[in-house]
């Protein structure tokens, strides 16, 4: 059960900026974010509408897509008010817990799901003849489960560690979002052994997947190699390359912040950006312009919606 605080509100300092470049900021952040959403939406729209697109790494590519439009508006949104008003970082508690739960919650479901995703990669070019039977629907779901099961327990385990200890004094946070780091630094209490956890449990999780990626991904390349037609290297190369960009833009700044000694708050802040608000843009650009069948889907339903209208 989580201690009892004498802090009720926090309040986020947003990102490190003049004054002068709120309006600028905000505007650039509120166009990505708009972009984001809209961007998944349509991923979500063309995968549904396509029978072409009911595969296993659509499916996927949806739940990516749905973890993504989450994932940013957990954090962006808040960002956007503390850039608008003076008090918009005041953040209550309460609303911060559920924020941190949130973002560790759907940004390791997504470390899992990306590890998921290699896997399915992995045995499409590798076993191509077996691979319906090896990665049926029942499959794709239970490992879909698993990703979110496993994404949620996760999180808890964060949560629960960060917020077991009193905050009674300071409550300005180094961010723009509750996250476990600058949160600690405000308890009143040694929090050096939940540091440990967290640093632990951060590296078991994001290395795991990271090497489990790469292993996958080195069995793929080893596989593609031995394709004898140069097209259908092409081919295979092509439908990896989109999830190799993602998975790096993913999970470079996130082990850049959580696995290194000591803790730059500017700098964390500035690099969170990037997994936080520009890698899920990131995902509906690369998944429709570098992927034909995706293209092709959205060619379709421009097509359709044409001649109904003229209909």
């Amino acid at each position: 059960m989580l201690n009892v605080s004498l802090v009720t509100t926090f309040f986020l300092t947003g990102l490190p900026h003049a004054p002068a470049l709120d309006t600028m900021l905000f505007g650039i952040f509120l166009v990505i974010y708009i972009l984001t959403v809209l961007g998944n939406l349509l991923i979500l729209l063309v995968i549904r509408v396509d029978s072409h697109l009911h595969t296993p790494m659509y499916y996927f590519l949806t739940n990516l897509s749905f973890i993504d439009m989450w994932f940013s508006t957990v954090t962006v949104p808040k960002m956007l008010m503390t850039l608008a008003t003076p008090g918009g970082g005041a953040i209550s508690f309460h609303s911060c817990v559920a924020q941190l739960y949130s973002f560790h919650f759907l940004g390791s479901t997504e470390c899992f799901l990306y590890t998921v995703m290699s896997y399915d990669r992995y045995l499409a070019i590798s076993y191509p003849l077996r691979y319906s039977s090896m990665m049926s629907g029942r499959v794709c779901a239970l490992l879909a489960a698993g990703t979110w099961l496993s994404g949620s327990l996760h999180s808890a385990v964060q949560t629960t560690l960060t917020f077991r200890l009193p905050y009674c004094g300071p409550n300005q946070v180094q961010h723009y979002f509750c996250d476990a780091p600058p949160i600690l630094k405000l308890a009143c209490a040694d929090t050096s052994a939940n540091e440990m956890v967290i640093f632990v449990n951060i590296g078991v999780v994001a290395s795991g997947c990271f090497l489990l990626i790469v292993l996958s991904y080195v069995s793929i390349v080893c596989s593609i190699l031995r394709i004898r037609t140069s097209e259908g290297r092409h081919r295979a190369f092509q439908t990896c390359a989109s999830h190799c960009i993602v998975v790096l833009c993913f999970f470079g700044p996130g082990l850049f912040i959580y696995l290194r000694p000591g803790s730059k708050d500017a700098l964390d802040g500035i690099v969170a950006v990037f997994y936080t608000v520009l890698t899920p843009l990131l995902n509906p650009v690369v998944y429709t312009l570098r992927n034909k069948e995706v293209k092709k889907a959205l060619s379709k339903l421009k097509n359709g919606s044409v001649f109904i209208h003229n209909k």
